[in-house]
């Protein structure tokens, strides 16, 4: 089997980089990278001054364009296939040319998965989004992530998942992030596993429990998907843990205790030279203060009613002696959210700079240093996966290779 990769929603390569870094073959035929609405696709062009550009099967460059519009017959073949898409609602209703057919919301980014899966039956499969896609939607917990499921089945294949806190896997942010991994019922991965327990199977021996160990898990809770999509869309809801796989439409959930690797502190991936441009001006102060801090509210919502709303503080500045908390794509702007440290140098409070938003998330020094602006190097960053998750699935996938030969 070919150590093939195909990237979509490609950010600025952390996927890529994660495999590369093994060292043991693996080669991206494939990505696409498209920011909607955006004059200048910033990402896109860091990946290809890193990567160069991919060409499809006519010999054509569409990998800067919607994903939608791309014939994904045209993809090369691929043994895996990642990417870290949004969160978004994937609800379906029946289409009216056929009972038997499911049409998805516009835009969804989840359909195009599904599309390039059904064209290129990919063996292997590894997807990243946010830790709610478990719960949402609000209204119908475990819906979105059941059709998820449910279309995975429905295309032969089965899955694992685990939601990774990568602070507890030798990272430097507490980036709460979660994992699919998806694989065809005719591998020899899926016989292999479908011959162990359950509990064996979250607990050391699943692709997941072995990229991420766990010391203990919670007792198994069990359902069963509909056949029918559009049913699991209007009807499913389950209270997904952080740790499961489906097989052949079975679910099996629990909860897993991450086993803890000692993480990266913030003081070891901050600079000693920062640029003054970072550093906060004693007038804005009082302004950061303030958003850092507790709060009571006074609100009235849209149909007029009155209520308090209420947060709590936040570190300010943050701890040097810890991971971050999660860093977002408004990262450096005046806002709650955004990371303020004291200089370990000089003491004053500045924000992260562009090379330090970029050891949060374990790419190299000045990866996004491509000619984008700050602003655009922070929301990549914010955008991307901790790039060392994705080498520590690589190195188990690299055995599940091996025995397909």
């Amino acid at each position: 089997m070919n150590k093939t990769i195909c990237e979509l929603f490609a950010g600025v390569g952390g996927f890529r980089l994660g495999f590369e870094r093994l060292k043991t073959g693996w080669d991206t035929v494939w990505f696409s990278q498209w920011e909607p609405g955006a004059k200048t696709q910033w990402a896109h062009e860091c990946y290809v001054k890193h990567y160069g550009d991919s060409a499809d099967n006519n010999g054509e460059y569409h990998t800067g364009e919607d994903i939608s519009s791309v014939d994904k017959n045209n993809i090369p073949d691929h043994t895996l296939l990642v990417g870290g898409f949004p969160c978004q609602d994937y609800s379906v209703a029946h289409t009216l040319a056929s009972s038997k057919g499911i049409e998805g919301k516009k835009g969804v980014l989840w359909w195009q998965i599904r599309d390039t899966i059904e064209a290129k039956e990919t063996p292997f499969c590894i997807f990243e989004n946010v830790d709610r896609l478990l719960k949402s939607p609000a209204k119908q917990r475990g819906r979105d992530f059941g059709v998820i499921l449910a279309c995975l089945a429905q295309l032969g294949y089965c899955a694992e998942w685990r939601v990774v806190n990568a602070a507890q896997y030798g990272a430097a942010q507490r980036r709460r992030r979660t994992f699919i991994f998806a694989y065809r019922n005719d591998t020899k991965y899926f016989r292999s596993i479908s011959k162990k327990t359950e509990d064996l199977i979250l607990l050391k021996d699943g692709f997941m429990a072995k990229a991420f160990p766990v010391t203990e898990i919670s007792e198994v809770k069990k359902t069963t998907l509909n056949k029918d999509i559009v049913k699991v869309s209007d009807e499913f809801s389950f209270s997904f843990e952080n740790a499961g796989y489906m097989i052949n439409g079975d679910i099996f959930t629990a909860k897993a205790i991450e086993k803890e690797i000692p993480p990266i502190n913030l003081k070891d991936i901050v600079v000693d030279d920062a640029d003054e441009k970072y550093y906060i001006p004693s007038d804005k102060l009082p302004k950061w203060t303030y958003l850092k801090g507790a709060k009571k509210i006074n609100r009235v919502s849209a149909d007029g009613h009155e209520y308090v709303f209420s947060e709590g503080p936040i570190a300010f500045p943050d701890p040097l002696n810890k991971p971050s908390r999660t860093m977002l794509t408004s990262e450096s702007t005046l806002n709650r959210s955004t990371h303020v440290v004291a200089d370990p140098v000089t003491g004053s409070l500045r924000l992260l700079t562009p090379v330090e938003a970029e050891r949060l998330q374990g790419f190299d020094d000045n990866w996004t240093n491509t000619g984008m602006p700050d602003r655009m190097r922070y929301f990549c960053m914010g955008n991307a996966l901790v790039v060392p998750m994705i080498t520590r699935m690589g190195e188990v996938l690299d055995v599940i290779i091996s025995k397909e030969k």
